[in-house]
């Protein structure tokens, strides 16, 4: 607990003397900071909305993570995952099935669509030894021009072919109303919605949680994770144990894909220039970091991350540059990242033995 806090430590500190270097009192955009993002009329329900594709997409990198897969593919799958789960709603949301049936459907399609594209770098890793960390990183530029060409270069089942804004600007069907995912209202700050996605992102992390902690399956992960020759002496099927933990890590990054349409967005969205500005993927491997790739503290410190993106999107303007959350964002990954080596390695004043020769010199 104390690397990751002292990494807190340093990266806001690190900030600090950006933003005085750049005309602005620390501690009192800290405050504002602060507020924006969980005082403030209305914050609270808008940094769980910010928070919620976070904890899908840490939870992915976490769940890789935990075997040395470096799944860097997180936003790829997550936009796969919005293109599947938006195809189940609409198909079923239109068909007249219930409304839970079609919520189920997307759910399921999500984390289908996820694991699929998860699959192609793990089994490129696990049959021909290819570099995880680049294919997946590839491919998220793949799916992101896909989620394009689905709403704007052709006529596809996603995008709206008919009416006037259809014409103008292409743009995703709409779900019908009964796609749409339930939300949650809690009467605090004039009433906050708790979207379903949040919920399951819950209910993920806690299964995720046992089936790291408390099953074999957990522990053949761990074992692979430091000591890969050691497992292959003990018999366990390294392969099969690549191909499960990349189809996971892909399945929670496309659930938070499906969230992002059912939940907020309801409209496969896409942006014309061949990719989306979110970064949900790259931000989920800082906060799967933070939280040392334990899915519960994954969920805690999403909810900070989130709270800190809110707070850049409400602040900026010309005397609070967006780009300073960015830039605090960076430090607190960089931090993150370096703060790994407290864990791995320690350095140690060990007082130097005295020779023979000097101990009858000193008597």
């Amino acid at each position: 607990m104390v690397v990751p806090a002292g990494s807190l430590v340093f990266a806001f500190f690190a900030s600090g003397l950006v933003l005085l270097a750049t005309g602005h009192d620390p501690l009192g955009s800290y405050r504002q900071i602060f507020d924006a993002a969980f005082v403030n009329t209305g914050a609270l329900g808008q940094t769980i909305v910010s928070a919620t594709p976070l904890a899908f997409t840490g939870l992915a990198a976490a769940a890789a993570f935990r075997m040395r897969l470096f799944n860097i593919g997180g936003e790829g799958q997550l936009y796969i995952g919005a293109i599947t789960g938006a195809a189940a709603g609409l198909y079923f949301g239109g068909s007249g099935s219930s409304s839970a049936f079609a919520i189920a459907a997307m759910v399921v399609a999500g984390c289908a669509g996820g694991a699929a594209w998860a699959l192609i770098p793990g089994v490129l890793r696990a049959f021909f030894k290819t570099n995880e960390i680049i294919t997946s990183l590839m491919l998220n530029y793949v799916a992101g021009y896909l989620l394009t060409y689905l709403v704007f270069n052709t006529e596809s089942y996603w995008r709206q072919t008919t009416g006037f804004n259809a014409t103008v600007f292409p743009t995703g069907k709409p779900l019908p109303a009964s796609a749409v995912w339930p939300e949650a209202t809690v009467h605090v700050q004039g009433g906050i919605g708790l979207p379903l996605g949040a919920g399951i992102a819950v209910l993920a992390a806690l299964v995720l949680w046992v089936l790291y902690r408390r099953t074999r399956f957990g522990f053949e992960v761990q074992v692979l994770g430091d000591s890969p020759r050691a497992a292959r002496y003990a018999g366990m099927r390294t392969r099969r144990k690549i191909l499960a933990v990349m189809a996971i890590s892909g399945a929670l990054a496309g659930l938070g894909g499906a969230s992002q349409v059912g939940d907020f967005r309801h409209t496969l969205d896409a942006d014309p220039n061949g990719m989306r500005k979110q970064y949900y993927g790259y931000a989920g491997i800082v906060v799967a970091a933070l939280g040392r790739y334990n899915p519960l503290a994954v969920l805690l410190v999403a909810f900070l991350i989130g709270g800190l993106q809110n707070a850049g999107n409400t602040l900026q303007g010309a005397d609070f540059p967006s780009g300073l959350v960015g830039v605090i964002q960076g430090l607190i990954l960089f931090s993150a990242l370096g703060g790994e080596l407290l864990v791995r390695y320690r350095l140690r004043l060990v007082r130097r033995a005295e020779t023979p020769a000097a101990a009858v010199e000193a008597a």
